[in-house]
């Protein structure tokens, strides 16, 4: 079991797609276009952050659940990435203390049933795609989804570049599994065949 991490914008999405393809595996994409609460969530943060949250760690549980049916299959977000998102939304004043404990007892029950049935819970491979906070910002604004555009809401730029910098200390911190850092400024492996060829020879050295 394969999942990627990175910012918004890093390009898991598109590399889960060939990294699923490339293994002959089948890929499960966290839950975007068809999420009816997202856009609420941009529109009134303090409102929906927690009730976003717990709609990600469900669908997070369920595609968990879900990949364990067969080998290679490829998450484009990790479930250990959400308890980092939720923090940084209770420290930007979008959410209280009490919901973010709520939240972090929900998440730890659900992890301890997967670890006591005969799901794995932790991936085999955490691949953590690393941009700077400058392609971020030009990847949001190519993919135009009206609600993460910062001239729509100037208080993105603020929560982008906060939530850039916390994503190395995670990174660094994380210690479920294996893990690899994919440089993605360097290999835009989204529009350049060659630099999508290197970034998967690196995952398959790594696997073996």
């Amino acid at each position: 079991m394969i999942v990627l991490a990175g910012t918004i914008g890093a390009g898991k999405t598109s590399l889960t797609k060939l990294l699923s393809d490339h293994l002959n595996s089948q890929a499960f994409y966290e839950s975007v276009d068809d999420n009816p609460i997202l856009p609420l969530f941009y529109k009134d943060p303090k409102k929906y952050a927690f009730l976003l949250q717990i709609y990600f760690l469900n669908k997070r549980l369920d595609s968990i659940k879900k990949a364990n049916s067969n080998k290679n299959n490829v998450m484009d977000r990790s479930i250990y990435e959400d308890a980092l998102l939720f923090q940084l939304n209770a420290d930007l004043g979008r959410a209280t203390t009490t919901e973010v404990d709520i939240y972090k007892s929900l998440l730890d029950n659900m992890m301890e049933e997967l670890e006591n049935s005969s799901y794995q819970k932790n991936p085999d491979l955490l691949i953590y795609i690393d941009v700077s906070f400058d392609t971020m910002l030009k990847r949001i604004k190519k993919r135009g989804r009206s609600y993460e555009q910062i001239e729509n809401d100037p208080s993105l730029y603020e929560y982008y570049k906060e939530l850039t910098s916390r994503y190395n200390d995670w990174y660094k911190n994380y210690n479920y599994s294996p893990k690899i850092k994919i440089d993605g400024d360097k290999y835009d492996f989204v529009e350049d065949q060659n630099a999508a060829n290197e970034v998967l020879k690196q995952i398959d050295e790594l696997l073996k």
